[in-house]
């Protein structure tokens, strides 16, 4: 969901060495009024977006309103440096009570016991709310909770409708789009200078971990607390296919594939692009960004051999092991996670809310327009996928599969090079 720079090299031995020092003497951003007994927590957001921020505040407001005696105090962190910036809060005792980030990032975390067990402190209503299969994306192997699930992201296809017209080609229909009639669909949408699809993969790691399920692909077998790596034809899958389209059928725009997705959106509004492929949230940016009168649809979610099943990946809520009050956090998580809560944050960043009584919401207050029936309906297809449970991924991402990935996107490696390259990298952080 986004960039995760966990490091697990000599930071583990730090993290570990630490754990029992900081277990004995933490103190946190939680404070206690002992003469009137007020309780003040502290939330570090990650929200980013005005419409997001503004929806933030309104919960935080609400619940300050209501609850007198436990006060939330919100402070801003940022998805760029999140993860550095709680190593750095848990070594010093620092950290806020209530920590926003996302399941790929924090379970490293909670193997070292910097995130409090949950598993008894969320209320029943909030946990039947969410599927088992996102619970699991937050779930450790010795069956402790260390986060509530929020909002969710799946990659799909965004389509001009004008492009489809001026090309005579139909806009697909029904439940999914295969690969190939997606591969398919950009070769005859290129011509005149103009490509069929426009994909910004500058970092690619975390969209074909995703989209490599609907494959089978898999990339990690996680048992007994070790995680090994299989770099297979399932898993290769989506780099190759991409590949192809850039080299073979020219129906990609190799140069987009080194841009970030923000780069890319400017083409897709001026026809260059007739297919877009980002994560949900990109519908904020489009309805924001998009020239006056630009026709736009979201395409049926991708499927490979295996489906359209991608990886849930979902935003977290947790609760720092060093807060002196985790009763009080997991009681403001709850409310945090009442459905017209997650609606509010879903509707603000175009993500899909892990909650089914929030996705009912949503569908209703959007009519299911601007692409909204087939996101929410995405978000069916998401599950824990093992790279989220594998120790040591982030740091593999950042170092390993993302240089491999955007060498192999280049054309400059072959993919037996780039499988030795993502498997001898695994072996290098193991």
């Amino acid at each position: 969901m986004r960039k995760g720079t966990f490091r697990v090299g000599a930071l583990v031995a730090g993290i570990a060495a630490a754990t029992l020092a900081l277990a004995g003497c933490s103190s946190s951003g939680s404070q206690s009024d002992a003469s009137g007994g007020k309780v003040t927590l502290t939330f570090q957001s990650l929200a980013y977006q005005d419409t997001t921020v503004a929806a933030t505040k309104q919960i935080v407001d609400s619940w300050n309103t209501a609850n007198p005696t436990i006060q939330v105090k919100l402070q801003q962190g940022s998805w760029d440096n999140v993860h550095d910036q709680l190593v750095t809060q848990f070594q010093g005792g620092t950290a806020p009570d209530i920590i926003h980030d996302e399941s790929a990032d924090i379970m490293g975390f909670a193997q070292q016991g910097y995130l409090a067990d949950l598993s008894g402190a969320l209320s029943a209503d909030t946990k039947k709310a969410v599927s088992s299969d996102i619970w699991k994306s937050v779930t450790t192997g010795d069956g402790k909770i260390v986060a509530a699930p929020t909002l969710l992201q799946s990659y799909v296809v965004f389509a001009n409708k004008k492009a489809f017209s001026d090309a005579g080609v139909a806009v697909p229909t029904g439940k999914t789009l295969s690969w190939q009639d997606f591969q398919d669909l950009s070769t005859k949408l290129t011509a005149n200078g103009n490509f069929g699809t426009g994909w910004g993969m500058k970092s690619p790691t975390a969209t074909v971990m995703n989209l490599a399920l609907g494959f089978g692909g898999t990339f990690f077998d996680n048992k007994d607390g070790t995680s090994t790596i299989h770099v297979g034809d399932d898993e290769l899958q989506v780099p190759k296919r991409i590949n192809e389209m850039a080299y073979t059928d020219k129906s990609l725009d190799p140069v987009s594939l080194t841009q970030s997705g923000s780069d890319v959106l400017p083409g897709f509004f001026g026809g260059k692009y007739a297919m877009y492929v980002g994560g949900n949230y990109v519908a904020q940016q489009i309805t924001e960004s998009a020239p006056s009168g630009f026709d736009w649809v979201v395409l049926p979610p991708l499927a490979g051999s295996k489906g359209a099943e991608q990886a849930a990946n979902p935003q977290t809520m947790s609760v720092s092991a060093q807060s002196k009050h985790i009763p009080e956090a997991a009681k403001f998580i709850d409310y945090f996670m009442k459905a017209d809560n997650q609606a509010k944050l879903a509707e603000g960043d175009w993500l899909i809310p892990a909650s089914t009584a929030a996705r009912d919401q949503v569908a209703k207050d959007t009519s299911g327009k601007n692409g909204w029936s087939v996101i929410l309906k995405s978000g069916d297809e998401l599950t824990a996928a093992p790279f989220q449970s594998a120790t040591g991924y982030p740091q593999w991402k950042d170092q390993y599969a993302t240089p491999a990935l955007q060498k192999y996107l280049a054309n400059s490696i072959s993919l037996d090079d780039l499988k030795k390259q993502l498997t001898d990298g695994w072996s290098s952080v193991g």
